[in-house]
């Protein structure tokens, strides 16, 4: 191989690197960041910090958010609220019993967990999927006319 021909393949070969670690990062980047989409919207949110939800003693939401057979995460308060049949309202911690992640999203009576895809019923709080193996603990809530409110 001439000298010449030695820096060409040298180039080469530290653009591969390059482009390997770019891909990388920037698969790392995918993995760690949150996703947008809005799986599951008809079935439930997380309630931002102007919904109303003050947490214990206050209105924590109104029945006709909390839609049937989904629910919605307050993220501030700790808490998911369900709604897996109509007219009966739960409530459980938001914390993942696998490592403490917060559930995101609630459907078909499934509330799910985004960093390890662990599954609770939406009705009992019970594990039924994923490296979770505890329920989510149930939180106490206080349900009057189309109040809810966080006992």
């Amino acid at each position: 191989m001439s000298a010449s021909q030695e820096s060409q393949v040298h180039f080469r070969r530290r653009t591969v690197v390059a482009a390997v670690g770019a891909v990388g990062v920037a698969a790392a980047l995918t993995a760690c960041g949150g996703s947008q989409d809005q799986e599951g919207s008809d079935s439930a949110r997380v309630a931002d910090e102007g919904d109303g939800a003050d947490g214990a003693g206050g209105v924590l939401a109104r029945t006709a958010d909390i839609p049937e057979g989904g629910g919605v995460v307050f993220a501030d308060q700790g808490v998911v609220v369900t709604q897996p049949t109509a007219g009966t309202f739960k409530a459980f911690s938001s914390k993942c019993t696998h490592q403490g992640c917060a559930v995101k999203s609630i459907a078909d009576g499934v509330i799910n967990c985004p960093c390890h895809n662990s599954t609770f019923d939406a009705a009992t709080g019970e594990a039924t999927g994923g490296p979770a193996t505890l329920p989510l603990p149930e939180k106490q809530i206080r349900v009057e006319g189309d109040s809810i409110t966080l006992v």
